[in-house]
């Protein structure tokens, strides 16, 4: 609470806020404005009363696609680029040097990554105008569109893809000049905007009488006990102790300290379930191509949320990503190469490929909880939606990405106050100094 009050007192830390939330009310705003020569009401309809793929993907969108608005596909083309170039910096030699190439490299994959955003958002638009004109053509009572066509498609092709690339301008923008992952809090907005309403449609079903005053509590209780077990788990270290060997310079010893190098549990964060929740979505746009195909038919039923089929995939998913994602972030053999270099070491472990091989097998247990828990945290609700018959996402991938990203936005406030401090620290000390002297010398 302390730090609460105190970050509104930085100036560039304030700046920095007001802006981020500047930012995430201008998305906020732009998930209700709808996509013309779409019935509004009527798509509400369709999606509200969905709790299988198009209930996914309205809770990843912030409730965009439930109003068919033009943020429909939210942030997930720009997320599944970002998968096939991280994938094609381990297959593709030609993508690993452009990464290994600094600076430029990067800026160079971003861009590419923009590219294929948009060519995901025009594959993806396309697929939910061919949806909605045959979800028109099957419930014509609905009114849903009001002149179907090419001009039609082409219209929602371009709004959407137009929104997606001010999404991802949005989110970027939010990463440089704001607090935070601007992709994540993004994300994260939309999920809590649709809390509210996902609380009411419980307590509506409490007092309509589908759920006991045993299930309201059960609800709570296990709502708590996830958000506790996710802070545990996103704070978990792993403590590896450092000794570092002492040196004479001159007549003094240095070094001869013991420290410890701190390997989180969760190395990949928030970034498996997003992945994961992202390339399913992505074959079941694929497939609404393809209406009264057989194998579409049976893969959209397989992709629903709650399917042991998607459980099965959903949790393969996870835990590859959390592998995936954490051999790309942190390499072993750097670590140890920087340990060398600072004189530190593995006490009983010699420096060099014996410390790589050390912190490889510690990393790969670590790796291993991280991908257990977040499996285990996501894949909860479904079995809550099959036992209490709610469809309110009080653990699972929602939960995890609110309460990891909250985490990770309050620890970089911190640091920008730690910052300060130590700046203000320097200065103050500096100013001592140099009155000191001028005094001295005048004496």
């Amino acid at each position: 609470m302390a730090n609460f009050g105190n970050m509104f007192q930085m100036p560039e830390l304030r700046r920095r806020l007001f802006f981020t939330l500047a930012l995430l009310a201008i998305y906020r705003t732009g998930v209700f404005i709808p996509v013309p020569g779409v019935n509004r009401t009527a798509m509400s309809q369709v999606v509200g009363g969905s709790g299988g793929f198009l209930g996914l993907v309205n809770l990843f969108t912030g409730g965009a696609l439930e109003l068919m608005s033009i943020f429909a596909l939210g942030i997930m083309p720009y997320i599944s680029a970002s998968i096939i170039f991280q994938l094609m910096t381990v297959v593709v030699p030609a993508v690993e040097r452009m990464q290994k190439e600094g600076e430029s490299g990067r800026r160079k994959i971003t861009q590419y990554t923009r590219y294929g955003t948009v060519l995901l958002s025009i594959i993806q638009g396309f697929g939910i105008s061919f949806y909605l004109e045959n979800l028109n053509d099957t419930n014509p009572e609905l009114g849903l569109l009001v002149e179907p066509g090419w001009p039609f498609r082409l219209m929602t092709v371009i709004t959407l893809v137009a929104g997606t690339v001010f999404v991802m301008w949005l989110g970027e923008q939010i990463t440089e000049r704001g607090v935070g992952n601007g992709i994540s809090l993004i994300i994260t907005a939309g999920i809590i905007a649709q809390f509210p309403v996902a609380v009411f449609q419980t307590v509506q079903l409490f007092q309509n009488g589908s759920l006991s005053t045993f299930s309201m509590l059960a609800i709570g209780l296990v709502a708590l006990s996830v958000t506790g077990f996710i802070v545990f788990m996103e704070s978990a270290q792993r403590r590896v102790p450092l000794q570092y060997a002492k040196r004479m310079v001159g007549r003094r010893i240095y070094g001869g300290q013991t420290h410890h190098l701190p390997l989180k549990v969760n190395m990949a964060g928030v970034i498996p379930p997003i992945f994961a929740s992202s390339i399913l979505i992505f074959p079941a746009t694929i497939t609404s191509y393809f209406e009264g195909n057989p194998i579409a038919v049976w893969i959209q039923g397989a992709l629903i949320p709650g399917d042991w089929r998607y459980n099965i995939i959903y949790v393969v998913l996870n835990i590859f990503f959390c592998y995936f994602y954490t051999a790309v972030q942190v390499n072993p053999v750097d670590m140890a190469d920087n340990l060398k270099k600072s004189d530190a070491f593995i006490p009983g472990v010699r420096p060099g490929k014996k410390t790589a091989e050390e912190l490889d097998r510690i990393m790969s247990r670590l790796t291993f909880a991280g991908a257990i828990y977040i499996s285990a945290v996501c894949v909860l609700p479904f079995f809550l939606q099959d036992s209490l018959g709610i469809s309110f996402y009080f653990g699972g991938t929602s939960l995890l990405i609110v309460v990891s990203v909250g985490l990770d936005t309050v620890n970089q406030v911190e640091n920008y106050l730690i910052t300060r401090q130590y700046d203000d620290f320097g200065a103050k000390a500096g100013a001592g100094t140099g009155s000191g002297r001028i005094k001295g010398r005048d004496s």
